[in-house]
């Protein structure tokens, strides 16, 4: 099977995986009448859907590389289709969440992105842009063959896009490590009320450092990727 059909076949399971992520979190936010998350007290106490809550995220993490490490056929094709499995799942998770319950009502809308290790908050427009960058990035790496890939030879860049993931996972954090140690029912209670956009924006900027050096590799190498196409071609015809 080639490159491009293992690609729309991922990007096909990720939106099915979309359709019953979202639907249990409607499930979810329904039973505890919590369909819009920022309202008071978004995390209450009932049974235990907490920690049945931070087992599925677990969970569903493991699925996304999963069929990520299946599609590909090295590791960076594997990273690859790994972050089109989890942008794809990501954006249609709020399409569909809008669809069935008619929220968000915007993409500024705040909402509990994570919980592990602490709960994440963010507008909807912050983790569908990070999306979006992971599904660009990740056709990169699994539809090019690069033979100047190898990850000690492109620290330079991963560092950027690391110093990136940190500054995004702080913003998204930053509230909740203001009043960790204050107990279990603060951060249950906690409401942000800002978010840092500049400081979001800066991540999302390095985080795209290696889509940006991808860019300038593949029209670099456009000519040569071209007459191999054409051999290839030339070959299957003969």
């Amino acid at each position: 099977m080639s490159a491009k059909r293992r690609w729309f076949i991922v990007a096909i399971y990720a939106i099915a995986m979309a359709w019953v992520e979202s639907a249990v979190v409607f499930y979810l936010r329904t039973m505890i009448d919590r369909i819009e998350p920022y309202q008071p007290r978004p995390l209450p106490i009932i049974g235990g859907f907490g920690r049945a809550e931070v087992i599925r995220e677990a969970a569903t993490m493991i699925m996304l590389l999963t069929v990520g490490m299946l599609a590909g056929r090295h590791w960076r094709s594997r990273l690859g289709f790994t972050a089109v499995a989890f942008g794809f799942w990501d954006i249609f998770y709020y399409v569909f969440l809008k669809w069935l319950c008619a929220w968000p009502h915007s993409l500024f809308d705040w909402d509990i992105l994570f919980l592990l290790p602490l709960p994440w908050w963010g507008p909807v427009l912050a983790p569908m842009s990070i999306a979006l960058l992971m599904i660009v990035w990740g056709t990169f790496a699994s539809q090019l063959e690069r033979t100047d890939s190898h990850w000690l030879a492109r620290w330079k860049i991963w560092s950027w896009t690391v110093l990136g993931i940190l500054l995004a996972l702080y913003v998204f954090m930053s509230d909740a490590l203001r009043v960790a140690g204050q107990g279990t029912d603060v951060l249950r209670d906690l409401l942000p009320t800002a978010f840092n956009w500049p400081l979001f924006t800066l991540a999302l900027a390095l985080m795209a450092v290696p889509i940006f050096e991808n860019l300038l590799w593949h029209f670099r190498n456009r000519s040569s990727l071209n007459s191999v196409d054409g051999g290839d071609m030339n070959e299957k015809m003969a």
